[in-house]
């Protein structure tokens, strides 16, 4: 009966996941996120907002993050964003795939990046299933490798280049 169902269903077209590489810039430990990139490994288009922070700014990231955040190609700056426009715009870059793989090598990327999803008390942007790696690289630093250390986006290519010619 169910292969029945299936077969009235035609053939299933299968595309493989495009996997992207995360990094985000925060406001110190357990900070309010402050910009965030998506990187995709086959070179396509890439994802950077930065976002708005009235909270007072940890010294190390007023001096190494911010004089950094803008400094990415002109069309990927922006004015910065309420965190609910910034998930809005992140949840509309993401429909054009249906099953994002996102991989980091920071437990607080992957942390932020999932309530960066979340506007309000049982609320969250509309995303197609996605999945979240944790890749731990002991030794190897995105930002010591990155064109501008401490840029989410610079360090989101140094992370995607690090993983895909040393790792694969």
């Amino acid at each position: 009966m169910i292969s029945a169902r299936l077969d009235r269903l035609g053939p299933l077209v299968q595309t493989a996941p495009v996997r992207y590489f995360l990094d985000t810039e925060y406001n110190g430990f357990g900070g309010a996120l402050l910009s965030l990139a998506l990187v995709p490994e086959d070179g396509g288009e890439e994802f950077y907002v930065t976002l708005e922070c009235d909270a007072p700014l940890d010294p190390w990231v007023e001096r190494h993050v911010i004089p950094f955040l803008d400094m990415v190609p002109e069309g990927l700056i922006s004015p910065r964003l309420s965190r609910k426009a910034a998930a809005e715009a992140l949840a509309q870059w993401l429909t054009h795939d249906e099953a994002p793989d996102i991989v980091a090598d920071w437990p607080e990327d992957l942390a932020q990046l999932s309530m960066l999803l979340v506007t309000g008390p049982g609320l969250m942007v509309p995303v197609s299933p996605l999945s979240l790696h944790f890749v731990p690289l002991h030794g190897f630093s995105t930002a010591a490798n990155s064109t501008v250390p401490h840029n989410a986006l610079h360090d989101a290519r140094a992370l995607r280049d690090h993983v895909m010619n040393h790792l694969e």
